[in-house]
C-alpha cells in the first residue's frame, strides 16, 4: 500500500489502524483474506474468520504475524447465532476489544428463479444478510459498552459491510444474491442512523467485478474476460487488492466524518455503460 502521511496523527498509512483489533469474516481467500493482510499491514491486529479451510486461514495469519502484529484464526459460520456471539466474545478476551468489524463472508447459489430452490434462497439470505446482522450486532455491543478510546481512534467503532454493485444493479439468475446485497444496502444505512450517536460509523464497500474464486469464469480465460470488459468503463478487472485498501481507509480516521455510506469499488460498473453510446 503507498506510504501517505496522516497529519491528524502523525502516522504514515502503514500505522494508520495501529493498535486496533479487526475481525475479518470470510477472511481465508479472495477479498477477505486480502483485506485480513491489509488491515495487518496497517497496524492491527486481526481475526481470520473462516467456515471452510482452516489451512489456508492459517497460512493468512502468519501472513499477518509478519507485520509485527497480532493474529488467530477463528472457524465460524456468520449465519449461526451461538457461533458468532463466541467469535466476538473470545476476540475481547484475546485481544481485549473490538475496533473494527468487517463482515466480509457471503456466498452464491445461483439459478433461474423457477429452478431456485427455497434452500438455495434460505442459505444465501443466512449467510450474506443475516450473518452481516448477526456481526454488526455483536461487534455494536462492544463498541458501545467501551466507548471512544481518543489514542486509538476518534470514533468507537467501525462496521464495515461488504455489499456488492448487486446491492443497486438487478442480476437475472442470481435473485437471492441481489436480494441479499440489496438488503445490506439498507441494513447498513439503518444501523449507521442508529449507532452513529454513539460515535459508531457503519458503512458498506461494494466490489463490481473482482479476481476472486467466487466469479472465476467470468475472467478466467480471455474470451470470458473480455465480455466481462464490456461492462466496466476503466476497462480492468478489479483486484482484492482494490477492495482491502478501500476497506483500509474507510475504517481508518481518515475518512472519520463518513457515516452511512456505500463506497463502489467497481471500475465505473455502476455507471450503468450500455448507455454511454445508446439510450
Amino acid at each position: 500500500m503507498a506510504t501517505g502521511v496522516d497529519e491528524s496523527r502523525g502516522t504514515t498509512s502503514a500505522q494508520l489502524l495501529r493498535g486496533q483489533k479487526a475481525l475479518v469474516t470470510g477472511a481465508n481467500s479472495g477479498i477477505g483474506l486480502a483485506t485480513a493482510v491489509a488491515l495487518g499491514r496497517a497496524g492491527a491486529d486481526v481475526v481470520v474468520n473462516y467456515v471452510v479451510g482452516a489451512d489456508e486461514a492459517e497460512k493468512v495469519v502468519a501472513q499477518i504475524k509478519d507485520f509485527g502484529v497480532r493474529a488467530y484464526a477463528h472457524e465460524a459460520d456468520v449465519s449461526d447465532e451461538e457461533q458468532v456471539v463466541a467469535m466476538v466474545a473470545r476476540m475481547v478476551e484475546e485481544f481485549g476489544t473490538i475496533d473494527i468489524m468487517v463482515a466480509n463472508a457471503g456466498l452464491q447459489r445461483d439459478s433461474a428463479l423457477t429452478e431456485m430452490t427455497l434452500a438455495q434462497w434460505q442459505k444465501v439470505i443466512d449467510v450474506n444478510l443475516t450473518g452481516q446482522f448477526l456481526c454488526a450486532r455483536e461487534a455494536a455491543k462492544e463498541f458501545m459498552r467501551r466507548g471512544v478510546v481518543k489514542e486509538v481512534s476518534r470514533s468507537a467503532g467501525k462496521i464495515i459491510c461488504m455489499s456488492s454493485v448487486h446491492q443497486i444493479v438487478p442480476w437475472a439468475g442470481h435473485v437471492n444474491y441481489a436480494s441479499s446485497k440489496g438488503g445490506v444496502g439498507m441494513l447498513m444505512q439503518t444501523l449507521a442512523q442508529e449507532l452513529a450517536p454513539h460515535r459508531i460509523r457503519v458503512n458498506a464497500v461494494a466490489p463490481g467485478a473482482i479476481r476472486t474464486p467466487i466469479n472465476r469464469d467470468a475472467w478466467s480465460t480471455p474470451e470470458a474476460e473480455a465480455d466481462l470488459l464490456r461492462l466496466i468503463p476503466y476497462r480492468r478487472v478489479g483486484d482484492p487488492d482494490d477492495i482491502a485498501n478501500a476497506v483500509v481507509a474507510v475504517s481508518s480516521d481518515l475518512l472519520d466524518y463518513v457515516v452511512g455510506a456505500t463506497l463502489y469499488v467497481d471500475g465505473g460498473m455502476t455507471l450503468f455503460p450500455g448507455f454511454a453510446t445508446g439510450g
